[in-house]
Parts: structure tokens; C-alpha cells; sequence
């Protein structure tokens, strides 16, 4: 099994024709971004994404768990390898995605 780091390369070689994909390393995985929302990340079990109505729709079958206790459930790809079907789905996630939150400034 390769790496993180090379799995989360794959997965932005994957996403590339989404134009604006970015991924950060976050506690041992890896958050993916499309347009400057949260669309998903690299997890223990693998590649997942939040779980929409596009997601559900392009992921019907797929298997529904958190990515680590506590957290909520979201959605295990089983199929990384599909480009086309990755990109219709995410491209078809952004809009039911919430924007994200302003970061607050810490206290002095």
C-alpha cells in the first residue's frame, strides 16, 4: 500500500481537471479543497468525501462511515481510479457545500 503522501498526489493528479484543487496535510491525512471549500480528504479508510446530494447521487452504492471516531459520517470512493466520475461529482458537490467559516484571531 503506498503512502499518504503518494496517494494524496494520485488523488490531485485525479481532481487536476477540477482547475482549482488543493490538498493541506492534516493529522497523518490530507483535507482536499475544491474552489476554497472542503470537499473531502484522504482518511484511514481511504479517499472520502462529505456527504451531499450529488455525492449520494454519483456515490449511491458506496459505503457511508466516519473517517475516524467522533467525526461525522461521510462518504468511502471506492472507485479513485473513475476521473470523469470524480469530477462530475465534486464539480456537482460545490454548490450544496457550505463556504467557509472566517477564521477567528486568537486572543492576546
Amino acid at each position: 500500500m503506498s503512502s499518504n503522501k503518494e496517494f494524496a498526489a494520485y488523488m490531485m493528479e485525479q481532481l487536476e481537471p477540477l482547475v482549482d484543487i488543493r490538498s493541506r496535510a492534516m493529522m497523518g491525512g490530507y483535507i482536499f479543497y475544491y474552489r476554497g471549500k472542503i470537499i473531502g480528504g484522504i482518511y484511514e479508510p481511504g479517499f472520502m468525501l462529505k456527504i451531499t446530494p450529488a455525492s449520494k447521487k454519483y456515490f449511491a452504492d458506496a459505503r457511508i462511515m466516519p473517517p475516524y471516531q467522533g467525526a461525522k459520517d461521510m462518504i468511502l470512493v471506492d472507485d479513485v481510479d473513475n476521473q470523469d466520475l470524480l469530477y462530475r461529482a465534486v464539480s456537482s458537490m460545490f454548490d450544496e457545500l457550505p463556504m467557509p467559516t472566517a477564521k477567528k484571531k486568537g486572543k492576546k
